[in-house]
């Protein structure tokens, strides 16, 4: 059974606004469906992630990676934290907790928001904890761009959007725009 690539929810999308329920069973067909539909999705798009209420389906399940090098220069990878980058992952059940207090501004981008792009504060700094797709817990420690991708697409599992975390509108606007005169 292969992926099929799933429609993204915008922002505005009701499904987008609230939080996403837990998986019972990481073995049920039609989770296992979504997490190879998910992943089908991602690698079309050629992303750094989804959430599964971004394809409205109101799970808890996340997919991410974090490359060693992108053409893109809003992404501030921290090859000094992640090498060899973070390959694809997918969170069932994710949870994150804050290793400090420390915050780092980044830029950020998002399928749901196409053609945008804003600067949003992170903690530095997180643990998160999982089940993989094969139901084994797992638990990480993440720094710099690898923290960033994963409470962006955890955000998206309690119905937030990083538009919603921006500080000033001054740091938000049409990804064109901004690229054309940063500096």
């Amino acid at each position: 059974m292969g992926g099929r690539i799933l429609k993204i929810a915008t922002m505005g999308q009701p499904i987008l606004q609230r939080p996403a329920e837990p998986v019972k069973n990481y073995n049920d067909p039609q989770v296992v469906q979504l997490i190879k539909d998910m992943e089908a999705t991602v690698h079309y798009m050629n992303c750094s992630g989804l959430a599964a209420p971004q394809v409205f389906v109101p799970l808890r399940v996340v997919i991410f990676r974090v490359l060693t090098t992108t053409s893109n220069p809003a992404y501030e990878l921290t090859p000094k934290y992640d090498p060899e980058g973070v390959p694809w992952t997918v969170m069932i059940n994710p949870k994150i907790t804050p290793l400090s207090n420390e915050m780092t501004l980044g830029w950020e981008q998002c399928l749901s928001l196409p053609g945008l792009m804003g600067r949003v504060s992170r903690y530095h700094s997180i643990e998160y904890k999982f089940l993989n797709k094969n139901g084994q817990e797992e638990k990480r420690t993440a720094h710099g761009f690898h923290a960033r991708v994963v409470q962006h697409e955890c955000d998206h599992l309690e119905g937030v959007l990083y538009l919603q975390k921006i500080n000033t509108m001054n740091e938000f606007g049409f990804t064109d725009e901004i690229l054309k005169n940063w500096d």
